[in-house]
Order: C-alpha cells, then sequence, then structure tokens
C-alpha cells in the first residue's frame, strides 16, 4: 500500500470519528428528580432537540457559577436551539439534602436530577465536576466539556448553534 493510500485511509477514518460517527450514545440511568419520582435518563431527551447535561455538586462552586450563567441564557437558548438543560447533582448521601434547598434560592428553570450513587455519572465516564455534555437528538453525545470558566457558555452556545443549522 503506498503513502497516499494510508493517508487517504487515515484521514478518512478521522472524518468519520469528528463527524459523530463513533458518537457515545445517552445510556439509560434510573436518577430521582427533586419530587422524588424515578426519572431513567434515556427519558431526558426531547426527540430532535438537544440536551444538555451538566454534571455539578453543590460543594463545587464552578458548578455553581456554570449553572447560574446558564439560567440567565436559557430562555434565549431555548427560543434560538430548543435546548433542554438537565443538571445532575452528584452530591452524596451526606451532603444531598443541601441540593434542593440551592436550586429553590437560585430558581433554575431546568430539571435537576439526583445521582448520589454516581451511577449516572460513572457511565458517562465523569471524573470530576463541573462536566458538561450536549446531547443531540437522535440521544449520541456529540460534545462535552470539563471544568468551567466565565465566558465557557459562548463555548457551548457555539455548539448548540451548529446542531440547530
Amino acid at each position: 500500500m503506498t503513502i497516499a493510500i494510508k493517508n487517504a485511509a487515515i484521514i478518512a477514518c478521522l472524518g468519520m470519528f469528528c463527524s459523530g460517527v463513533f458518537a457515545q450514545a445517552l445510556p439509560g440511568v434510573q436518577l430521582k428528580n427533586l419530587d422524588g419520582e424515578s426519572i431513567n435518563t434515556r427519558q431526558l431527551l426531547t426527540e430532535g432537540q438537544p440536551t444538555l447535561i451538566c454534571f455539578w455538586a453543590t460543594w463545587c462552586s464552578p458548578c455553581k457559577r456554570e449553572l447560574n450563567n446558564y439560567a440567565e441564557l436559557y430562555e434565549d437558548w431555548q427560543d434560538e436551539t430548543g435546548v433542554n438543560i438537565v443538571a445532575v447533582s452528584i452530591d452524596d448521601q451526606r451532603s444531598i439534602r443541601r441540593v434542593a434547598p440551592y436550586v429553590n434560592s437560585v430558581l433554575w428553570d431546568y430539571d435537576v436530577l439526583l445521582d448520589p450513587n454516581k451511577d449516572f455519572a460513572r457511565a458517562m465516564q465523569v471524573v470530576n465536576v463541573p462536566h458538561t455534555f450536549l446531547v443531540n437528538g437522535d440521544g449520541e453525545v456529540v460534545w462535552q466539556h470539563n471544568n468551567y470558566s466565565d465566558g465557557d457558555e459562548e463555548e457551548v452556545y457555539e455548539q448548540l448553534l451548529k446542531l440547530a443549522e
């Protein structure tokens, strides 16, 4: 095989990888919402619309900054892209009692789910928070971002617009 053919094969494979052919499918894990209702994570998907899944914890300052900044933009993002945001708390049994009071104090308009055993976080290979995943309307993870700095919401918005095209 010539070098040109090898290079063409490598480029083709990279193109398939970058285009999402190998995108991770959203796993189905049972979690509870703040009302104690059981929710399968596959139910988070709105057919044809993107879903932004944000793993966070009450003890994580960057997580709270990220989700508070998203809250300010959420209505506009929904109007423009149809996105649904879901905040998944990884607070454990000792700190989980802080989740509802915090969420009620900041008035987030998006769903909050509890993952105290980190089953969903493990399935999504979350090592530390904040960790954000963008899932397309077909249930495939197409983008992810770990950590948060003020202004990262601009990158999220750009990714949302790409999906809306």
